[in-house]
């Protein structure tokens, strides 16, 4: 089982920035994919920001040239620094990492940060 810790959500204005950040239990590197979702009230959840095996982050392009991911190997976290923040991204956050076949396999979640932008 994974566990995924996330910190740094919270209330700003629009056009503000926060940094998210998730820390997991486990070495990032058993992680063919790491990364940042979001769940807006009674939408579904959408892929935000995402970090592939080959290590070229891939955006929505909803959020193309204001958010940037980021893995920092030596502490196990992955961080989301968004800028420029719209009302509309008000949501909860959450980290997901779909885990190697060589380490069990298996996509987990982080319990979710609430992110809240006023307009």
């Amino acid at each position: 089982q994974v566990q995924f810790v996330e910190s740094g959500g919270g209330l700003v204005q629009a056009g503000g920035s926060l940094r998210l950040s998730c820390t997991a239990f486990e070495s990032t590197v058993r992680f063919n994919q790491i990364g940042w979702y979001r769940q807006a009230p009674g939408k579904q959840r959408d892929m935000i920001a995402i970090i592939p095996a080959d290590g070229n982050a891939i955006y929505a392009d909803s959020v193309k040239g204001r958010f940037t991911v980021s893995v920092d190997v030596a502490y196990n976290t992955v961080n989301l620094q968004m800028n420029s923040l719209k009302p509309e991204e008000t949501a909860i956050y959450y980290c997901n990492g779909v885990r190697s076949i060589s380490w069990g396999g298996g996509a987990y979640w982080g319990q979710g940060i609430n992110v809240t932008v006023s307009s």
